[in-house]
């Protein structure tokens, strides 16, 4: 949701309309979460679960083989993954015009160290600018210094720009 909120926040930024909002499966911490994000050249009025989206993005690479993360993604859809495996292992029954692969677990421990928990929020925010264009990196960064300050805003600037520079782009 973090990352799905400085992306609003970034969208605004370059003057366009963008919502985000959660959908929680469950109520633990590090339960599955699912975030919905449109975006558009004018307002955003419809607030409800996209079941047909553009665009998907896995932040948590454990999840990448393990859930139907690209049901009901369009085909000729993007998809930005957590990966640091082969493409050849990546079994996607949906034709897509672009797959963004980045090890952004491994980004997030450059990022913030070794002793943090690898968060990959930013990581991925980074390769799905590079994916697609929809927003600027340092229209993220602005609105990272908004969210956050000191250290932890320098480490997130710092994940994003390591991910953009890293996110391999697949044709398909």
């Amino acid at each position: 949701m973090t990352a799905a909120e400085i992306m609003v926040e970034a969208t605004l930024h370059e003057g366009k309309y963008a919502q985000a909002f959660p959908m929680f499966a469950g109520e633990r911490r590090g339960a599955p979460v699912t975030a919905f994000l449109r975006i558009d050249d004018k307002p955003v009025r419809t607030r409800q679960k996209c079941y047909a989206p553009d665009i998907c993005v896995v932040l948590d690479s454990g999840l990448v083989t393990l859930i139907p993360w690209h049901s009901g993604l369009k085909a000729g859809g993007v998809a930005v993954l957590n990966w640091r495996g082969s493409t050849d292992t990546l079994k996607i029954p949906v034709e897509l015009s672009k797959l963004a692969l980045v090890d952004a677990t491994d980004v997030s421990i450059k990022s913030f160290g070794q002793t943090a928990m690898p968060i990959t929020n930013t990581a991925m925010l980074g390769a799905l600018s590079k994916t697609t264009g929809l927003v600027k990196l340092d229209s993220l960064n602005v609105a990272i210094s908004h969210r956050f300050s000191g250290k932890i805003a320098e480490g997130n600037r710092a994940a994003v720009k390591l991910a953009y520079d890293q996110t391999e782009i697949v044709s398909r």
